[in-house]
């Protein structure tokens, strides 16, 4: 149809619908430019709205939105362009008019949008506002919105600040960042979002993936900067007038989004470090923000200072937040550390290895400058807000965290996994019972990787002396202030649990060298070192297996005292008790020795035994013939005694060496006496035991008095024993007579008469009862052996009378009595033992101890009374014939007790070959 041909105002606009619909932008173009005074630029635009395809791209139309703004005619891409009007040749006007009317064109005002844009914005404003959603919702063409609003920027300062704060978010999280992931919220719905949302939706896919943990920082400058300019997502909050009536007070000003992307950066620290570090990392803050091609944004100054100061507090409160006791979450820590120096324009080139290396001093904190004591408490609560001195951007908190983190990277790095927040709990808390129970778990930890270099021992010694006061001394600081996360620990309790952990890998060089000085400069008190010595000596000693003292934990236990020579000396008292200890232990090495069935034995038993000398009665019965061996025992209770062991002095009773030693160590020399008497006589070895008793429990009688209730139990019924033994097949032969008789039997009896002697001697006045029924019993089987040796040699006698043989002259009559032929041999052997001194060797000593018992044998007169008569009514031929050696203890006996007990008079002392006068 020719362009001259006049058309109504509603077919003019039923014709712009139609090129609308059908997308022919020249057609549109040259319909408004010959026909500008009805086609208005506000109904252009809600045509366009309403029926210009969504799917077709912003570059085709844009210029004729351009031209329909700036009311100038459009120009057209084809310049001979002729007007179809065949749509609306065919119909009237009013049949026109009643199609307008039903068009229903989009309003131009944006409900739904933010206020300040539903309420202010112009048409043009207000129609790329709802063409940008119309595209989003209907064809998915959100990417396509920043072509359509990009030349309109100039228009309007709120479409700006729209297309800058919502739409390249959007864009850029939807269809750049993340382009395969799902879309939640179209770009109404996002603009609608409450900030938090917001921020969190933008942020939902950032460091999901191991693989993008390095585009962090990009999606920090690329989607929540952007967003944040935007002055209706700022808060200007009054401060309240009852508290404040300054009329200069500034509003407080927040950012509810910026606030919630902080917590975010805070929460990946805690449960995903790696994420915060990398935006940290590759972030240099709020300053850094990506507008895309339009730079002409600025945020105001006070705004950008808030940014600056709450990112500030983040990344502090992020370095805190970090969870994981390990050496990577630590370094990351420490990164985080250096980048807010470095955004506070601080020097932040140095490593935390080299910090660690170099462990400088810091400087002592006053406890106020962080809360006092609600420092613990900021450690834990409001680490993002204003009022955490933690987490303020201050010289002492970007102090105190690397001095936190090199701690926990310390305890780390020993086998004490240590977070940056549990170093601070260390710290702030100064609970000494946890800082002591971190000392020694780091302690402990020592040994397991140390090696044999020295150098180790000194670089561990440094870092936790380090620890106790980051470098400053005690004498420096005053109460009031924070200084090392063991500060609260005593010195002396530090470097005592370094040198037990030195003497427990057998660091003894090393030890010496720090320890084992005097002085001020001393590290620690002689007394500590001698306290601590001595209890790695004896630990040593209870840990050992084997009780050669040359092996295993006893010979540590001896390099241990040898380590110290100017604290613990040769003489001193502590170091001679554990020789005396190592010693006793020592010589029970050479014996077989089980206390218990299938356990051997172990040096700690004899530490903790209850009576430890009773041990070596279990020696002389699990090894044959050590009984003989009775030097070495003795010995050995002397080192007992020298060690300070319990001592039983009656069975069932220990006594306290401190104050008698001297008086029991004689007293445990006669128990291991009788022991190895009661062991000879178990193995038949009569002899050895008999010579024992004489020689050893009958030596000195003073031994056995009472002395401050020590009383010996064993050395009368060792020799009593001795008393009662008869001799077997089993019992071994003595190995020469000397001048006893040569009768065995005779002998034997002599023997356990004078063990019988020597028991009466010590034994307890309450115990004689029994002592002499036994010596009465043997004394008459004695009697009965002489005589009938004296029988057999008088038939001996008579068979060699030499009167009937042919030649005999001179014979001595048979009235006369002559001793036995072999004299020398049994009678002269037997009036020998008669004597008074040469039987039982008896001295003064011993007749008042016959004199002391002298009551208590009286008492016992009448039960021997009857016997002795009888015994005299038995008289024969032969005793009147032998009343010529009648021995003269018998009648010492009957003068001092009154027929009392046979053969025990004599213990005053009579020489039975001297007559009596009555016998003359």
């Amino acid at each position: 149809m020719a362009a001259h041909v006049t058309l109504g105002p509603a077919k003019l606009v039923l014709l712009a619908v139609h090129f609308a619909t059908i997308a022919d932008i020249d057609g549109l173009a040259y319909l408004i430019g010959q026909h500008g005074v009805i086609l208005r630029p506000e109904l252009l635009l809600r045509i366009i709205l309403t029926y210009l395809p969504e799917t077709l791209s912003p570059a085709v139309y844009v210029p004729l939105i351009q031209a329909i703004a700036s009311g100038e005619s459009p120009s057209q891409t084809n310049s001979d362009c002729q007007l179809d009007i065949s749509s609306v040749q065919s119909i009237t006007e009013e049949q026109a008019s009643r199609k307008v009317k039903k068009l229903h064109l989009l309003c131009l005002k944006n409900t739904d949008g933010p206020l300040t844009l539903a309420l202010e914005a112009d048409p043009l404003t207000s129609f790329l506002l709802l063409r940008a959603y119309r595209m989003d919702e209907e064809a998915g063409m959100l990417p396509q919105v920043p072509d359509l609003v990009a030349p309109f920027l100039q228009h309007s300062q709120e479409l700006h600040t729209w297309m800058i704060s919502t739409v390249l978010p959007l864009v850029r999280r939807n269809y750049e960042y993340y382009p395969q992931r799902p879309i939640r919220y179209s770009l109404l719905e996002f603009q609608n979002l409450p900030d938090r949302m917001a921020i969190d939706y933008l942020l939902a896919e950032t460091g999901a993936v191991d693989d993008e943990l390095s585009l962090a920082g990009r999606d920090l400058s690329g989607l929540v900067g952007p967003w944040l300019h935007n002055e209706s997502r700022w808060k200007r909050e009054a401060f309240d007038q009852d508290v404040s009536n300054k009329t200069d007070a500034a509003p407080e000003l927040s950012c509810p989004g910026w606030e919630q992307a902080l917590e975010w950066l805070a929460s990946k620290a805690a449960t995903s470090w790696p994420v915060a570090l990398k935006a940290i990392e590759s972030w240099d803050g709020p300053s850094d923000i990506d507008l895309g091609n339009d730079a002409g944004s600025w945020l105001q100054e006070n705004q950008q200072q808030y940014l600056d100061r709450s990112y500030a507090r983040a990344v502090l409160a992020s370095a805190y937040l970090v969870s994981d006791a390990d050496v990577g979450a630590l370094e990351a820590a420490f990164r985080i550390c250096n980048k807010i120096r470095s955004l506070l324009d601080e020097d932040s080139d140095i490593t935390l290895q080299s910090a660690v290396e170099n462990l400088a001093s810091v400087p002592p904190f006053d406890m106020d400058a962080f809360g006092g004591a609600k420092a613990a408490t900021n450690l834990r609560n409001d680490l993002l807000q204003s009022s955490n001195p933690l987490t303020t951007p201050k010289e002492e908190s970007l102090d105190l965290l690397p001095a936190l983190i090199q701690s926990a990277y310390l305890l780390t790095q020993s086998g004490a996994p240590c977070t940056v927040r549990k170093a601070g709990d260390l710290a702030f808390i100064q609970d000494q019972q946890e800082q002591k129970s971190q000392i020694g778990r780091l302690i402990r930890n020592l040994p397991t990787r140390a090696s044999e270099d020295d150098g180790f021992w000194i670089r561990a010694r440094k870092e936790i002396l380090w620890l106790h006061g980051w470098g400053n001394s005690p004498k420096s600081t005053g109460d009031q202030t924070l200084q090392g996360i063991f500060g609260n620990v005593t010195l002396e309790f530090v470097e005592t649990e370094l040198l037990k952990a030195m003497l427990s890998r057998s660091r003894y060089n090393l030890a010496r060298t720090l320890y084992d000085q005097e002085g001020p400069d001393a590290p620690l008190s002689v007394s500590a070192v001698l306290n601590t010595a001595q209890n790695a000596a004896l630990g040593a000693f209870d840990n050992a297996s084997n009780p050669n003292r040359n092996r295993g934990g006893l010979k540590r236990c001896d390099e241990i005292l040898k380590a110290f020579p100017r604290t613990l000396g040769t003489n001193h008292p502590a170091r001679k008790r554990i020789e005396a200890l190592l010693k006793a232990t020592h010589a029970l090495s050479d014996y077989r020795l089980v206390l218990k069935q299938g356990e051997p034995f172990s040096p700690v038993v004899l530490r903790v035994h209850s009576d430890p000398v009773s041990i070596i009665e279990k020696v002389l019965e699990q090894n044959p013939k050590a009984y003989t061996r009775l030097q070495e025992f003795e010995e050995l209770g002397n080192n007992m005694t020298h060690a300070n062991l319990p001592i039983c002095v009656r069975p069932g009773k220990q006594q306290p060496l401190a104050e008698h030693q001297d008086a029991v160590r004689p007293l445990v020399t006669k128990r291991i006496v009788a022991m190895c008497v009661e062991a000879a006589l178990r193995e038949d070895d009569f002899e050895t035991a008999y010579s024992y008793v004489v020689t050893r429990l009958g030596a000195d009688e003073n031994v056995h008095k009472s002395q401050a209730g020590i009383f010996d139990e064993w050395s009368w019924k060792a020799a009593l024993d001795a008393g009662k033994y008869v001799r077997t097949e089993r019992s071994q032969k003595p190995t020469h007579l000397g001048t006893a008789s040569g009768n065995p039997e005779i002998r034997h009896l002599e023997q356990r008469i004078e063990c019988l002697a020597t028991s009466l001697r010590i034994a307890p006045p309450f115990q004689l009862q029994e002592v002499l029924k036994t010596f009465r019993r043997c004394e008459e089987q004695l009697d009965a052996a002489i005589k009938e040796e004296a029988a057999r040699e008088a038939a001996w006698d008579t068979a060699g009378d030499l009167s009937g043989l042919p030649g005999s002259f001179d014979t001595p009559g048979p009235d006369k009595v002559y001793p036995p032929r072999n004299i020398s041999a049994s009678t002269t052997a037997r009036q020998a033992e008669e004597a008074p001194m040469s039987l039982f060797d008896l001295s003064r000593a011993t007749a008042r101890v016959a004199s002391r018992n002298l009551t208590v044998l009286s008492s016992l007169q009448g039960s021997f009374t009857s016997d002795k008569t009888n015994a005299e009514s038995e008289s024969s031929e032969y005793e009147l014939h032998e009343q010529n050696r009648t021995r003269k203890r018998d009648q010492l006996r009957e003068a001092a007790t009154g027929t009392l007990v046979s053969g025990v008079g004599w213990l005053l002392g009579a020489n039975p070959n001297r007559p009596t006068s009555g016998q003359q």
